[in-house]
């Protein structure tokens, strides 16, 4: 183990960064991201390395942000020549606040959430860990304020003793990872640059996000070599409208998405089978009709969309998967009205006829092509819908996208459509093939080792990251042909979300997370645990950066 600084002292610099930096709330959307840029760029320029080389902190504003938000970088120079370069990436915003309740105004404020926690009897194993002082409280102390410290920290350590380094170590910190990763994929071409006109080599990216146990008693700490994926599928139903005096003789479109959601929502026969990973299935984040009053008229339009995790699944894979899903949903439906109608004749004593409830399921691709054999200019459509709209929620455009489409199409049918939101994230992992990826294992297999022998601590090592994030777009697995067919049936892919896939393709930086521990994430329970997250995870950290940039004999 690394030995030449004292871990108490380490502990306890981790534990002030982490405090500093909660009380400095930025929910994510609001002017605190860049609060905490400011205050971790004041950081970074303390330290005597960047008050000698103040040239190597600098940051990236967001292009076209309305708050003014940007990527903090800062970079420590190894001895020799070598430009091998390993990089600190972690997000600085959290969700909101709200859940805390009464205790809102504590949100950001470790000492006085811990002594509440004491006291709390509501929960006596949250109890038990306040009164342990082995926890610390607060928004964004797990995910991942604790994270971003983790590497101040051994920004300090590694600028304080750069002859460490046979090469370069790049600190980015990134707003905007709770939703849109804007930060991070705007320094995609921060990267590109350093890389083009720097000369430097990307070895790795190491993340801190957080990790936390899988079940209850879990004994195991996560180390992960990739990312999980991730595609917002969105359905548009588009019903017949009637009065609900004669509600048989409409289409409720809320009827079918809520089959939708039935067959969908956390089933998790639809989750991908990959040996040893966690498989997480969709979920809801959204469903509602477009009614925007009371009246007795039945809805016209419904929309929901779902979160689902990707693996290895292409985009064309899960269209195709939800599309045959819909195709039976819309099937079953149409089968449970026929029978309801029937009865509704048959109690009534009314003569039966012929009615229709058929609704035909497309993609996006497929109704727009549709649309273009009736002669609407699709293309001249959406741009306009996109800059008459400016500053509206990214998924609310997309919907009004299809809504106007939908109008336009001269049939009048019942259909679903099936198309893609922002955000997308790209999977990748390591595979384990070459020199560099099997160097990268090697080490993560060889620290992990020496520390499962020592220490009080249990590894395993999976390939994806469960719980989303920015490390996704540091590396790219999709073909350009999947990459095309997501183009094809998400609106206005370049004007609403152009994520630079190939330049992420051409970045290639393998990604790990080295997370920080805790519970509750997203929760006003939220918590750190102080002893592995500010001491072995820095310390891990360390070893394995000493490893890929140690002077290599072949050099």
């Amino acid at each position: 183990m690394i030995n030449d600084t004292k871990e108490l002292e380490l502990q306890q610099q981790v534990e002030a960064f982490t405090d500093a930096l909660v009380r400095t709330l930025s929910v994510n959307g609001t002017a605190g991201e860049v609060e905490i840029a400011d205050q971790i760029e004041s950081i970074l320029r303390s330290f005597p390395y960047f008050v000698a080389h103040p040239g190597q902190v600098w940051t990236q504003p967001l292009p076209g942000d309305a708050l003014g938000r940007k990527n903090v970088f800062a970079r420590i120079k190894g001895r020799g020549t070598s430009k091998r370069t390993v990089i600190f990436h972690s997000h600085t915003d959290t969700v909101g606040i709200s859940d805390y309740g009464n205790l809102e105004p504590a949100a950001g404020k470790p000492d006085e959430l811990l002594a509440f926690f004491k006291q709390w009897n509501d929960h006596p194993e949250i109890r038990q860990q306040a009164q342990s002082g082995d926890w610390m409280f607060g928004r964004g102390a797990l995910d991942m304020k604790s994270g971003v410290a983790v590497h101040l920290a051994n920004v300090k350590f590694f600028s304080e003793r750069p002859d460490l380094l046979d090469g370069d170590i790049i600190f980015m910190a990134n707003p905007v990872e709770e939703n849109e990763h804007s930060g991070v994929i705007a320094s995609v071409d921060e990267l590109l640059r350093l890389r083009k006109d720097e000369g430097l080599s990307y070895e790795v990216a190491i993340n801190t996000d957080y990790i936390s146990p899988m079940y209850p008693g879990d004994p195991l700490k996560y180390i992960y070599t990739g990312a999980v994926g991730k595609l917002l599928a969105c359905f548009y139903v588009y019903g017949r409208e009637t009065h609900v005096g004669q509600t048989l003789n409409g289409l409720d479109p809320t009827l079918m998405t809520a089959e939708l959601n039935r067959r969908i929502n956390n089933n998790m026969a639809l989750t991908e089978q990959v040996e040893g990973e966690v498989m997480v299935p969709p979920s809801a984040l959204y469903h509602r009709d477009t009614k925007q009053f009371y009246n007795v008229q039945t809805a016209t339009s419904s929309q929901l969309y779902f979160n689902c995790m990707v693996l290895e699944d292409s985009p064309k894979d899960v269209m195709a998967k939800l599309k045959r899903i819909a195709c039976e949903a819309a099937a079953d439906v149409e089968k449970y009205y026929r029978e309801q109608f029937q009865t509704y004749t048959r109690v009534n004593g009314f003569v039966n006829h012929e009615m229709s409830w058929e609704m035909k399921v497309y993609t996006y691709a497929e109704y727009c092509g549709k649309l273009q054999r009736q002669g609407v200019d699709v293309a001249a459509v959406t741009a306009r819908i996109v800059e008459a709209n400016p500053g509206m929620e990214l998924r609310t455009l997309c919907y009004e996208i299809v809504d106007v489409l939908r109008k336009l199409d001269s049939s009048g049918s019942p259909c679903t459509v099936l198309f893609f939101a922002p955000p997308y994230c790209p999977h990748n992992y390591l595979k384990g093939q070459g020199a560099h990826e099997s160097r990268i294992m090697n080490t993560i297999r060889d620290v992990l080792e020496r520390w499962s022998e020592t220490e009080d601590e249990s590894f395993a090592v999976k390939r994806f990251f469960p719980y989303l994030s920015d490390s996704s777009y540091l590396s790219l697995h999709d073909t350009d042909e999947e990459i095309e067919s997501l183009k094809n049936n998400f609106p206005e892919w370049e004007r609403i979300y152009p994520v630079p896939v190939e330049k992420i393709r051409s970045l290639g930086i393998p990604a790990i997370n080295v997370g920080v521990y805790g519970l509750d994430a997203h929760c006003w329970t939220e918590r750190v645990y102080k002893p592995y997250s500010f001491r072995t995870v820095p310390l891990l950290i360390r070893e394995m950066t000493q490893s890929w940039l140690q002077q290599r004999s072949e050099e």
